[in-house]
């Protein structure tokens, strides 16, 4: 078996892949290494992947690459791709975002026509598209708001994942990602500028009251939910993929406080434009049909993520300083 996986150098992708390679299928991996954050990181994510013979990388740019000649032979495809970032999407920035999250995604989709043995299409959507939520949880059946121009991207590539399925059969299958943490995880999310922050004796710019809540996924139950996605012959539609750990970032404070031994200096700033108050997925759907189960609680987790970035303070130290 042979998966394509696009954003292989991220922090899902690289998680993904050697989750893939584990199960002993083969990976192509592609990446441009943007500049949206370091390269170096980018770089770094991929060392565990590097000399592995099952797994092949392509740098480049998935708007220009040859995808039918890179994809030939592909069994799985997961689209991982993408611009982040709920904060930057706004203003002169989102062209960068109809790029990469919408048109790269039909580019895409169009190529995965072409394989002659696709059996899954699996599309990294966000709980950004539930926008502001008012239920205790919510189902994939909830209503689409996003609350944000990012939100709004990451909803019109689900939605042309849909469109290609209705029209040309394609086997999508559509997962929504709920606040992702762990190891790797990018120098401009808020876990890792936390820790690094716990470590090095700097400041942690806190957003709003502290008080909004999310529900943390950890990125291992992460990886291995999209390989079952991609393995289920029942998987078609959408899945929340979440950790069943709703806090709020007050408590995740006082947990990485306990852990690293250090307090924190808060710089509390006004709340962006963009942020929800509160995420929190219902994942039956997953437990029934996908037989997914998240094996991280928070603790855990987060203890995981703190001993990796004090592993690689001076990897991230310039990263974490530019936001």
């Amino acid at each position: 078996m042979k998966a394509f996986v696009t954003g292989c150098a991220g922090f899902i992708g690289s998680h993904l892949c050697e989750r893939l390679l584990a199960d002993e299928i083969e990976v192509v991996g592609i990446d441009s290494l943007t500049d949206y954050y370091s390269a170096e990181i980018k770089r770094d994510n991929l060392k565990n992947l590097e000399g592995n013979s099952s797994f092949h990388f392509v740098q480049q740019d998935l708007m220009i690459a040859d995808l039918p000649a890179i994809m030939d032979g592909v069994d799985f495809v997961f689209h991982l791709a993408a611009q982040p970032g709920v904060r930057g999407s706004w203003g002169n920035q989102f062209d960068v975002y109809v790029k990469n999250n919408i048109l790269v995604t039909q580019r895409l989709l169009e190529a995965s026509n072409t394989l002659k043995r696709l059996h899954k299409f699996v599309y990294a959507s966000s709980s950004s598209i539930y926008g502001q939520i008012k239920e205790e949880k919510v189902d994939e059946e909830h209503r689409t708001s996003p609350h944000s121009p990012y939100g709004a991207t990451k909803l019109a590539g689900e939605n042309l994942c849909f469109l290609y399925n209705a029209n040309y059969g394609t086997p999508v299958v559509s997962l929504r990602l709920f606040t992702v943490y762990g190891p790797r995880q990018r120098p401009d999310m808020a876990f890792t500028r936390l820790i690094y922050a716990a470590i090095s004796g700097g400041t942690f710019p806190l957003y709003g009251d502290g008080k909004q809540e999310r529900d943390f996924t950890y990125v291992l139950d992460v990886a291995e939910g999209m390989k079952l996605a991609a393995k289920s012959p029942e998987a078609r539609g959408v899945f929340n993929i979440g950790g069943g750990h709703v806090v709020s970032m007050r408590e995740v404070i006082a947990l990485v406080e306990n852990i690293t031994g250090s307090k924190v200096n808060i710089d509390l700033r006004q709340q962006e434009r963009g942020d929800v108050r509160r995420t929190s997925a219902d994942i039956s759907k997953s437990r029934t049909v996908l037989a997914f189960s998240p094996k991280f609680d928070i603790e855990a987790g987060l203890l995981r993520q703190a001993e990796f970035v004090e592993q690689h303070v001076e990897l991230y130290r310039n990263a974490v300083s530019a936001y």
